[in-house]
């Protein structure tokens, strides 16, 4: 079961559209919704969250319909999480510990892994005090009371001990990863990172572009580890095109901190593609929380192509069109290609300019000529006697070894 409060300054629709997506999120994480409930009220209840009357009808309703776990929409307190599944006898989690449920199932590297564990924790270690009440079973007094304190702090400091080390090994990753971004940046090849809502298609746009065969489902947060592949068309100066973890509405704060090393990658990059799935129908809603996170990110005034992706879905376009007009970008289909040939175009305007120079490179020097073609986008070429004159753009980086060769 999953429930939500609608406060007097939400409209309906809008805590209708963030329960579709909790229950998205519970069908990801492999569960089944049997009933949704929404409760009206000024604010949360301190304890329950919910009012006393709406969560004795929400225990009538679980036992009702067999349910064994119930999922708040909204953050609750370690309090609030404890007396609601006391009242209800079942369990209780909210959005927040859902997300990171997903997240645990589907880390695959140990990057990622840990990434998970140390926002897991995060979020267990103020809740501790709730996973004790058999203390309270116990009535408390001498016996009881000492030792179950000093075994609570012992835990606590297990996992305080636990998160120090997550976080000297992802400052490795940091270190790791700082290092490959230096050695991108030697290349001269600048870097384009996707970004979006989660299932927006980023991964499926990826594979179009560079020919890679990442897993990519229409489920929620397929993608966590990031990847990276060299994107080179004729005609097209190349990148370096990188996948990101999707965002979400009310993304936990704990995951945002998390992947703040995977997500440093967005720093970087000379260009972001936003991609949005131009079908959804909370499309304006998914392109300003993505907004919003690019802004804690501290990246939101990178240059930016807006990517309706999945027009190859829409019964009509209009609402594409209208966002188009107002913000710009390029209406595409990752799966059938549809306007992909106006988003190299797009990519190729918003990236960094480089001059245009003119080379004679000898017949024998193959490696530069090589580096031309890799690194740069060539606008013309002449074989004569020897040599090759090549009119060619390429970024600063590369361009200093093949300084010889200029006329």
């Amino acid at each position: 079961m999953i429930g939500a409060l609608r406060r007097p300054s939400q409209r309906r629709f809008e805590v209708e559209e963030s329960l579709d997506e909790l229950a998205g999120l519970v069908e990801a994480a492999g569960a089944t919704v049997v009933h949704r409930l929404m409760q009206e009220r000024p604010a949360p209840a301190p304890g329950l969250y919910f009012g006393k009357g709406k969560v004795e009808e929400i225990g009538v309703l679980a036992k009702e319909h067999g349910a064994n776990l119930f999922v708040t929409d909204d953050p609750l307190s370690p309090i609030q999480e404890r007396n609601i599944s006391q009242a209800l006898g079942i369990k209780v989690i909210d959005r927040t510990a859902l997300i990171l449920d997903i997240f645990a199932q589907r880390a695959r590297t140990s990057e990622g892994k840990l990434q998970v564990e140390l926002a897991q924790l995060t979020y267990l270690l103020p809740r501790l005090v709730g996973q004790w009440t058999h203390l309270e079973r116990l009535g408390g007094g001498i016996g009881t009371r000492g030792p179950g304190e000093t075994q609570l702090e012992s835990d606590r400091r297990v996992i305080r001990r636990r998160v120090m080390k997550i976080q000297r090994e992802l400052e490795q990753v940091k270190v790791h990863r700082r290092l490959q971004r230096q050695g991108r940046q030697r290349t001269g090849i600048p870097v384009v990172a996707l970004v979006g809502y989660t299932n927006a298609g980023k991964t499926t746009l990826l594979n179009h572009l560079t020919g890679a065969s990442l897993t990519a489902a229409d489920r929620l947060f397929v993608t966590l580890d990031p990847a990276a592949r060299l994107v080179k068309r004729e005609g097209y100066a190349p990148f370096i095109l990188t996948d990101t973890v999707g965002f979400v509405r009310k993304l936990p704060h704990e995951l945002v901190a998390a992947f703040r090393a995977t997500l440093e990658e967005l720093a970087d990059a000379a260009v972001l593609l936003h991609v949005v799935d131009a079908g959804h129908p909370a499309m304006d809603e998914h392109m300003a929380a993505v907004d919003a996170l690019l802004t804690e990110l501290e990246v939101v005034d990178r240059p930016t192509v807006l990517v309706l992706n999945k027009i190859d879905r829409l019964e009509q376009r209009r609402p594409v069109e209208v966002v188009l007009a107002e913000r710009g970008g390029v209406a595409i289909s990752a799966v059938t290609g549809e306007g992909v040939a106006h988003l190299r175009a797009a990519i190729d305007t918003a990236l960094p300019a480089n001059r245009p120079v003119t080379l004679r490179i000898p017949h024998t020097d193959g490696l530069a000529l090589a580096t031309c073609y890799e690194q740069g986008r060539v606008l013309s070429r002449e074989d004569e006697d020897g040599h090759v004159k090549i009119e060619v753009e390429l970024p600063p980086a590369a361009l200093t070894s093949l300084a010889p060769y200029r006329t």
